[in-house]
């Protein structure tokens, strides 16, 4: 943790759950902290400027005003997301298309318009995924296609910056927050199939690719989501007989049974089971 002190650090999607948290520990550690969120004011005691990430032309101003405000940057960390269902076999609506926008291109965006502080503070900047990048679950494509293409972002990121910016992707599994509120809503919600695991650790990973002595390619925030992690990339095929076992025992024990949005599965489950 020392080594965080004095260092310059912004946050994106600071008034969320990991965003507040984070906050917190950056601060207590002694770094220089702003954030960026669609609310203005104060987390955990640390400014935050508002800004639609979604908006092209508010992003390189705030970012502009954010650096101006700890005079440089050592640490981007784009943190803001959103999820909520899109099941695959449905066309993409305006759920999938604000997915895409906030999980992905927001956080290109506000790469793109830190890049020059970060190179020149030969700083890092850290993206939060999701194990979902890379162990997808049904009925939530928006969300596990926005933040692969976000792990796919920052690979070819680190090809063309990294002898100068560290680039590192955290890949959390579910933690207790409105992100999920819309799921659970629709009847779609992954208790059952994903575990929680508490913020802390996700932190604890974000402050980690952070200090490391070289920026770390990929952390896991807990031992069973590296397990994961190496199953889904070295063991595809039985990732997924894993996870369609999963999913046919909760479509068996009607889990999803008040879920419109599973309306297909139920009958494919059906006429399996024929």
């Amino acid at each position: 943790m020392t080594a965080l002190r004095g260092r310059r650090v912004l946050v994106t999607g600071a008034q969320g759950t990991f965003g507040r948290h984070l906050c917190a520990t950056l601060r207590d550690a002694g770094a220089s902290v702003v954030g960026l969120d669609r609310h203005p004011g104060i987390a955990a005691g640390v400014p935050v400027f508002g800004c639609d990430l979604t908006d092209p032309e508010a992003v390189p101003p705030a970012v502009a005003a954010a650096v101006a405000r700890l005079g440089g940057l050592d640490l981007l960390v784009n943190n803001a997301g959103v999820g909520g269902p899109a099941p695959a076999e449905l066309p993409p609506d305006e759920v999938v298309r604000r997915q895409l926008e906030v999980n992905l291109l927001a956080a290109w965006r506000t790469t793109a318009a830190a890049l020059p502080a970060l190179e020149a503070a030969r700083g890092r900047v850290i993206f939060v995924a999701s194990r979902m990048a890379v162990l997808p679950l049904p009925l939530a494509a928006a969300y596990g296609v926005s933040k692969r293409a976000l792990v796919a972002y920052a690979d070819a990121l680190r090809h063309e910056v990294g002898t100068h910016v560290g680039v590192s992707v955290v890949y959390p599994s579910m933690v207790a927050s409105p992100i999920h509120d819309t799921t659970a809503e629709a009847g779609l919600s992954l208790r059952g199939v994903s575990r929680f695991e508490p913020v802390e650790g996700v932190v604890a990973a974000i402050l980690h690719a952070a200090t490391a002595r070289r920026a770390p390619r990929d952390v896991a925030t807990t031992r069973r989501g590296r397990l994961e992690m190496a199953l889904a990339r070295h063991a595809p095929r039985l990732a997924d007989r894993l996870v369609r076992r999963t999913v046919a025992a909760r479509l068996a024990a009607g889990d999803l049974d008040v879920a419109p949005l599973a309306a297909g599965m139920r009958r494919r489950h059906r006429d399996g089971h024929a």
